[in-house]
């Protein structure tokens, strides 16, 4: 999985009026936890953060501290203003090489479903799956070949096998699907009508 690198400065704990003031000065509140670790808090520039806001993408972020300390995370949680939709807080969970990580990894489908050459519609329901696997094992994304899709059929999470990767989204997680279209019921309803007419 690609990596992201991430410059922060370290911050204290503050109230309310602390946190307007670091926002206003366009940096985001970031907070770092994991196992057997404090939690460590600092900020990180509204702007660099858009690199892995804006994009669908997933990454293992190297954070750089302005205290000379290194980390390894995922973003845990991403926080949003409901009305501006800029970034006010973010949680990363603290990782390493040797542990499994959860994380969201975004789909690519290839391939035209044999459905939609019938007339279907093809319905890309899940644009992310979460899967578990160590750091050297995270794939960039789940590639899912569509090709054999018919109509009214689906492909789920627990359709996906990958080597050395659990899925951890439940199962019957549906993917993409492809549905029939009205057009389509409603050929199949005159086929019909015309089939009872000529009885």
């Amino acid at each position: 999985m690609k990596h992201f690198e991430l410059n922060g400065k370290v911050r204290q704990v503050g109230n309310k009026a602390v946190i307007k003031a670091i926002r206003r000065q366009g940096l985001v509140p970031c907070n770092l936890y994991g196992q057997g670790m404090e939690n460590v808090l600092f900020t990180v520039s509204d702007r660099d953060l858009q690199g892995i806001t804006n994009t669908p993408a997933s990454f293992i972020i190297d954070i750089k501290l302005d205290n000379g300390q290194n980390y390894m995370a995922v973003v845990h949680e991403l926080q949003f203003h409901p009305v501006k939709d800029n970034c006010l807080h973010v949680d990363f969970l603290a990782v390493s090489e040797d542990k499994p990580i959860a994380i969201n990894v975004p789909v690519v489908v290839s391939g035209h479903p044999v459905g939609v050459q019938k007339g279907g519609k093809f319905v890309l329901v899940s644009r992310s799956i979460r899967i578990s696997a160590l750091m050297k094992d995270l794939p960039d994304t789940l590639n899912i070949d569509v090709t054999k899709l018919d109509i009214e059929k689906r492909i789920v999470a627990g359709d996906i096998k990958l080597d050395n990767v659990n899925v951890v989204s439940p199962k019957d997680t549906i993917i993409c699907t492809v549905k029939a279209t009205r057009q389509m019921s409603a050929t199949a309803n005159d086929q019909e009508g015309s089939e009872e007419a000529a009885e």
